[in-house]
């Protein structure tokens, strides 16, 4: 959710070109990871299992969509950094996740 605040936050910024394009991309992205989470609880390991990968893929999707918006220079490559980060930690953290519901 933390993550999901931070890029509702940076793409307000983008210009308004990138308002259809990669900021809603990212958005859609962000947004799809807790979705996941959530929808999969409730389900057995299996499709649980099944619904975190959906949410690791968006993570990956969002890491790379990120990139872009620091080439573009939408923001510094600090705060690109310190999201990156949290990203990666999610990533460890699910796939850690994924392995223990085996």
């Amino acid at each position: 959710m933390e993550i999901t605040a931070d890029i509702y936050t940076i793409t307000s910024k983008f210009p308004k070109n990138e308002v259809y394009s990669l900021a809603s991309q990212m958005n859609r992205a962000v947004v799809s990871i807790p979705s996941n989470i959530a929808e999969g609880s409730n389900r057995d390991n299996n499709h649980f299992k099944h619904f975190l990968n959906i949410s690791l893929g968006s993570s990956f999707e969002l890491q790379t969509q990120l990139l872009i918006a620091l080439q573009n220079k939408y923001l510094t490559e600090e705060r690109a950094i310190e999201i990156e980060n949290k990203i990666i930690e999610f990533q460890k953290m699910t796939y850690g996740f994924i392995t223990k519901l085996d």
